[in-house]
């Protein structure tokens, strides 16, 4: 297998980890085996990467892993070479593209031959058990299998939680995923400068990240001005203005397939922040360090709600999706609400050592000018947190 980048992570022993995760939750469930589609999902299966963007769309590649039994990876038709020498792959097949743009009015027809190649693997290595858990499945392929006599379970649980505890492999090669990144922010920063726009600036990132083996970003979200408030518009060709507030959260997947998800917020300019950026940056910071400080092993979602940061009346409006979500391969089980939506979106849980979080901070007024967006990536420890993420706060920072 062929690394995109000099790594220090011992892939062994990190796809033996990984495996063994899926497996202990395929256990714990009774489930016979799993089939998975989602490509992070496939990833953390096999750490065989193939057209990763593409295949989120497209139906081209999916694994099955037999609780008590091989691996078999379905690979892209000219791709099967890819899972040349990984030691837990027993077999690679040519997968059933089912999807209608590759099999037009013969769809049904071919879904069938899938489903009967699945089923038939299902016979052979579930011990009699006929659950199998499936992340992402269509309709159409859904009944199939229930048809050839498979019966479908939540392949999306069972992967969350295989994905959610890191053992030091993973917590290294996540390290290098947020070295890229980082070098990324760092290019941004030595390039800004008002003239330039936003899409300008954010193509540093995504050049450094490559640049360093890093494989794709999954959002645009780099905004200036009087852009950033509301938060959640990407990038555009709007021109950086002297004094613009630039805010960014990188949401890039990096070296080893790992995500680095961190935010930062500059001044644009040699020019002092105006009373209100610096109102908002610190009522951002504030936010960021004191739900930081609440991070530990044992700490219950519901808990790390009601005791987080006290979001002044004037940002409730504007308040960020979450307080915290996990990360890995991308984000991830747990995720934590605000107060104010705990009834409709809360849940409980509890933080476990291993688990590696990004904390959130935005600040902006319903009105207001400018929003703030702040975000640290940091591992769950026994007694609060290593913070993984390192690239200088501030609104012009020190470099």
């Amino acid at each position: 297998m062929t690394a995109y980048h000099p790594s220090k992570v011992d892939r062994r022993s990190l796809r033996r980890y990984r495996l063994a995760r899926i497996r202990e939750q395929l256990r714990r469930r009774d489930y016979g085996g799993a089939l998975l589609f989602d490509p992070p999902n496939i990833r953390h299966a096999t750490d065989i990467a193939n057209m990763q963007v593409w295949a989120l769309h497209n139906k081209c590649r999916y694994v099955y892993v037999a609780t008590e039994g091989p691996v078999i990876l379905f690979d892209y038709g000219c791709a099967r070479h890819l899972s040349d020498g990984d030691d837990l792959i027993a077999e690679t097949r040519t997968a059933f593209p089912h999807t209608y743009f590759t099999n037009g009015p013969r769809h049904r027809e071919y879904i069938g031959n899938w489903a009967a190649e699945i089923a038939d693997l299902v016979r052979q290595h579930g011990g009699g058990n006929r659950r199998l858990a499936i992340d992402k499945l269509d309709p159409v392929a859904a009944h199939a299998l229930e048809r050839a006599g498979v019966e479908i379970t939540d392949g999306e649980e069972l992967m969350e939680w295989a994905r959610c505890i890191k053992n030091a492999d993973e917590v290294l090669a996540m390290k290098e995923a947020i070295a890229a990144c980082e070098a990324g922010i760092a290019a941004m920063w030595q390039a800004l400068k008002p003239g330039m726009t936003e899409n300008a600036l954010w193509s540093h990132l995504h050049a450094t990240n490559i640049a360093n083996g890093g494989e794709w970003i999954e959002c645009r979200l780099l905004t200036s001005g009087e852009r950033t408030n509301p938060w959640f518009q990407e990038c555009s060709d709007r021109v950086i203005q002297k004094g613009d507030i630039v805010a960014f959260d990188t949401d890039l997947i990096g070296p080893n397939g790992y995500c680095a998800d961190v935010s930062r917020t500059w001044v644009a300019g040699d020019v002092r922040p105006s009373n209100e950026q610096q109102r908002l940056y610190g009522i951002a910071l504030d936010n960021l360090h004191h739900n930081l400080a609440l991070v530990k092993a044992g700490l219950g979602l519901r808990e790390f709600t009601e005791k987080s940061f006290p979001l002044p009346e004037e940002f409730v409006a504007r308040r960020y999706s979450c307080i915290m979500h996990g990360v890995g391969l991308c984000d991830e089980y747990p995720f934590a609400v605000y107060p104010q939506d705990w009834r409709r979106w809360g849940f409980d849980g509890v933080l476990e050592p291993g688990m590696t979080i990004c904390v959130e901070a935005l600040i902006g007024a319903v009105g207001g000018k400018e929003c703030v967006k702040l975000e640290q990536q940091v591992l769950v420890t026994e007694t609060g947190y290593e913070l993984l993420s390192h690239a200088p706060l501030g609104l012009r920072p020190e470099y």
